[in-house]
């Protein structure tokens, strides 16, 4: 079986069954809860709302899946999906294993958009809309602090102005945290920095999903472009790569998806960075599988895990606590037991 894997052959099995799991966890996901849905229960639900008809169907069970659950079982998928998705491409993009979504600053930019506009007592769709607006707005001062630079490394450059350009907006996120009111502004922006699922809506979903469409689309038809470029600027180049413009495009699409997961979820950690090992483990390093394997994986991850926040405790446990539990003892596992260099 490891050498099926190490050849690349079986891989897309692999998919095909990672599919087939994902549509399970979606079902078992709006079933579980405070308030239990038989799965027989949410295919009537679902099937009279796509067809207009509501005989039979009880109407706390339609309320509880087309208002709550559905909305939330959605998001998580886009959400988990786009930082794996993110943090496949900048791990492939910088052949570095410890990038993550945040690396260039968007995660934190768009913190810090969110934060002010709690504290600024502004409604729920303009703080998304902040928030989203400061993860892009933190990419491209990360972008032209590199250009303006100039190093020899543009790769390397490029991390060096993202942590730099993060440290600055982090410094801002902390007071503005010094400043609101400890008992109304401050725990909203404790929770919100910490990750949750609790106040999506439809309109939430719909809200990002053109961005999570147009940042994933670069991603999905130029992955073949970053196996080339994992060679080096110089080797790709030779190859026919432009690869500044391919850097570009590739750091705008995973910029845009993980602003706008940001954007409504809040800080969701270790997703973008353990999900694309798993991945690579199971189909190999060819991004031509591994960027729709991580997809797949961090969906069904973010499922899982938004499902045990709501169900395990009679609160509603942030969405980064639980991550961060899973995803870090994972990670030193992995870091443990791979004895060969990262490929």
């Amino acid at each position: 079986m490891k050498d099926v894997l190490k050849n690349g052959l079986g891989s897309w099995k692999l998919i095909a069954f990672g599919a087939v799991g994902l549509l399970i966890l979606v079902i078992a996901s709006m079933a579980i809860g405070k308030y239990t849905v038989p799965p027989s229960a949410i295919l009537r639900v679902l099937f009279a709302g796509l067809t207009g008809g509501n005989a039979e169907v009880d109407p706390i069970q339609q309320t509880v899946i087309w208002n709550v659950r559905l909305p939330r079982v959605i998001a998580g998928l886009l959400i988990g999906a786009a930082l794996a998705a993110a943090g496949a491409t900048y791990q492939g993009l910088f052949r570095n294993p410890l990038i993550s979504p945040d690396i260039l600053g968007v995660s934190t930019g768009a913190s810090l958009g969110a934060v002010l506009a709690i504290f600024l007592k502004m409604p729920v769709p303009v703080i998304q809309l902040v928030s989203f607006c400061g993860g892009l707005l933190a990419v491209g001062a990360v972008y032209v602090v590199g250009a303006a630079v100039r190093g020899r490394d543009p790769v390397l450059t490029l991390v060096l102005a993202g942590v730099a350009i993060g440290a600055i907006i982090g410094a801002g996120i902390s007071l503005i945290k010094i400043l609101a009111d400890p008992y109304d502004q401050l725990p909203a922006i404790t929770y919100w920095l910490l990750g949750s699922l609790t106040a999506v809506t439809r309109a939430d979903v719909w809200s990002i999903l053109p961005a999570m469409l147009l940042g994933l689309l670069p991603l999905v038809l130029l992955r073949w472009r970053m196996n080339v470029m994992t060679l080096g600027d110089e080797e790709a180049q030779t190859l026919g790569v432009d690869t500044r413009l391919t850097r570009l495009a590739l750091i705008a699409g995973a910029t845009l998806i993980t602003a706008a997961s940001v954007s409504i979820a809040g800080i969701v950690g270790w997703v973008g960075l353990v999900i694309p090992h798993i991945a690579r483990l199971l189909v190999g390093p060819d991004l031509r599988r591994l960027l729709p394997a991580s997809i797949m994986l961090g969906g069904g991850y973010l499922l899982v895990v938004d499902t045990l926040a709501r169900s395990v405790a009679l609160i509603e446990i942030p969405l980064g606590i639980l991550t961060a539990v899973v995803g870090a003892p994972f990670f030193l596992w992995l870091l443990a037991s791979i004895k060969r260099g990262w490929s």
